[in-house]
């Protein structure tokens, strides 16, 4: 059954924004919980999310999933939305909904907001909080690093222009927005420019057909992790998304495993 969407409201005066959560709490004591940290313009209700929620109620674990702000059941406005803004609701989630040591499952953009959360938990004296990172087809840095070098002279005039620019997607009706805000202060949660001490295990899963994020970038990202125990799984004929049956296996796998270590 699925639990009714509960409300949290985050910001206050102008940037206040009501997000939509929905949290499975844990029948089973010691084990860690899940957290859902969902892409770009993806939402609680798409295949992964909710598989991991099926996953988790089967095992008795806590599991916690939730919309940014301009995303599926969430209030707010898309175009607002930064790198930043989608950070301090995912870390007020954490902190309201959760207890306990946590893995951070982080697909696409959740990828990179996993490991900011990473930082700002450390810096809170939090650290002991993260179980382990479980993240699928990361995008760190992409507006910096997957974007911005390949922005035609007309989307960087839209920019200029009128503060963003659209573009098509395969994976809805509606074209993507990318905005001058989102790019700006994508430069300063830049991940990528040093090593990334998480402190935990890190399972990353990515797709080698994936036309989005390509498979270098995983690679890169498992550079900056140095010191941590980082197992990287390449799916040769993997897309972006992972939804596939067989995709849904390996991450209920790498869940399991990660649960249990």
């Amino acid at each position: 059954m699925t639990q009714p969407a509960e409300q949290l409201d985050v910001g206050a005066g102008e940037n206040e924004r009501t997000i939509a959560v929905r949290h499975r709490g844990g029948t089973v004591s010691g084990k860690p919980g899940l957290v859902w940290l969902g892409g770009y313009r993806s939402d609680m209700a798409g295949t992964k999310a909710v598989e991991l929620d099926r996953f988790a109620g089967e095992k008795g674990l806590e599991c916690t999933r939730f919309d940014y702000s301009g995303h599926g059941e969430s209030g707010g406005d898309f175009r607002r939305g930064t790198i930043s803004r989608w950070l301090e609701e995912s870390l007020a989630v954490f902190d309201r909904f959760t207890s306990g040591p946590q893995v951070l499952v982080g697909s696409s953009m959740g990828g990179w907001i996993a490991l900011r959360m990473v930082q700002e938990l450390q810096k809170s004296g939090l650290k002991g909080r993260l179980h382990g990172l479980l993240l699928l087809a990361p995008a760190p840095d992409f507006t910096a690093v997957l974007h911005e070098p390949l922005l035609t002279d007309a989307q960087r005039k839209d920019l200029q222009e009128q503060g963003y620019y659209e573009e098509e997607t395969p994976y809805g009706p509606d074209p993507n927005v990318f905005t001058q805000a989102l790019f700006e202060d994508g430069r300063d949660n830049l991940v990528l420019d040093g090593m990334i001490e998480t402190g935990c295990p890190v399972h990353i899963l990515q797709g080698m057909e994936d036309p989005d994020v390509p498979y270098s970038h995983a690679l890169r990202l498992v550079e900056h992790l140095p010191a941590d125990d980082v197992v990287l799984t390449l799916v040769r004929d993997g897309d972006h998304r992972l939804s596939r049956p067989q995709d849904i296996t390996l991450l209920l796998n790498a869940a399991a495993q990660m649960i249990e270590a």
